[in-house]
This record gives C-alpha cells, structure tokens and sequence, in this order.
C-alpha cells in the first residue's frame, strides 16, 4: 500500500458506536481485535472504546476500586467504513449490530462526542466516584459510630472527602452530624 492511500485511508476513520450484549463489551472488544489482525485490516481501524469509569466501593469497610461500564451494552469503534469493515465488525461474535444511520451505512459520531467520553473515563481513573450516590433531604440510617441506628437526613454531600452532614434527631431536637460515606446506609 502506497503511502498516499495509508495516509487517505486514516484521514476516512470516523467513530462508529456498536451495539453489544450487555456485559460482554470487553469479549467484543477483544474478538473485534483478533478478527482485525486476522484479515489484516488493521490499517482500516484505529482505537476501540469500551466506556468505563473506576468506581469506589466500601465492602465489610475495605475501600475497593471497580470499574463500571456507563454505556453498558456499547463499544465504540474507530473504522473507515465499507463493504469489508462493516461486515467484519457486524459478524463478530457478541455484536447486534451499530447503532444508528441506514441499515447498511451506519452514520458516524462525532470526534467531539467520543472525546467527551474519553474525557469522562479519564476523570474516572483519576478520582474515582463512590458506586453509591447521595442525595440532600435522602433518609440514611448510620450504622456505625456513636449515633449508630438513628436515622436522619442529609444535609449536604461531599464527595472529595467522602463525607455527609446529616441531621440526626436526638433528644426531640435535630443534630448536624459530619459522617464518613460507610458509617450510614441508605434506608
């Protein structure tokens, strides 16, 4: 291949989204990769995205990172698009198809919105989220420490700390209380 046509056949890679079976966007990604290699079309597809966010979680109080999917059931694909490409990626196994455009033309997204998602994932693996989300004015119980067993309401959310203000009622009267996320559940 001359190094006009290579540098053509970049220029023509637009993002495609592909649509997978749930939980198995990895597998898709991985047999996308090994069905490339063995046609050697590797010069007709750049990155392949499976969006994912590292999640914090606290088990029996050990903080574990996860990662979660936050487009479960899609991969993104960087191709050109034609005859050969398409039918590659739609005869892979686990793929149900793209998403998007005519039947057999797909329609692109756009080099914007894939950043958007790239920028996401990236600020994911940087600081994780919690996995539990908390809400002002949501009911949690605390489950550890002096106020254990007393419900209350939070009051504000802090997730660079991992803390909450929740008014506790004790003695008839409301109390600011400042606790760590897995010192209270959600009731």
């Amino acid at each position: 291949m001359s190094d006009i046509s290579s540098s053509t056949l970049a220029n023509s890679l637009r993002w495609y989204v592909v649509h997978a079976y749930s939980g198995m966007e990895k597998a898709v990604e991985r047999n996308l990769r090994e069905r490339i290699e063995r046609s050697g079309m590797q010069a007709k597809f750049g990155r392949i995205l499976v969006p994912t966010e590292e999640v914090v979680e606290v088990k029996n109080g050990k903080k574990t990172v996860t990662e979660r999917r936050f487009f479960p059931g899609y991969v993104l694909v960087e191709m050109a698009m034609e005859d050969d490409t398409w039918h590659l990626v739609k005869n892979t196994s686990k793929v149900t198809g793209f998403v998007g455009g005519a039947k057999n033309r797909p329609a692109p997204v756009s080099e914007h919105e894939v950043m958007k998602i790239v920028n996401q994932m990236q600020e994911g693996a940087e600081k994780p989220r919690p996995k539990v989300e908390w809400e002002v004015g949501e009911v949690v119980r605390v489950k550890d420490g002096p106020f254990t067993d007393f419900n209350g309401s939070i009051e504000e959310v802090n997730y660079d700390k991992s803390k909450l203000r929740v008014s506790v009622t004790i003695f008839g009267r409301a109390t600011p209380v400042e606790l760590d996320f897995d010192q209270v559940e959600k009731v």
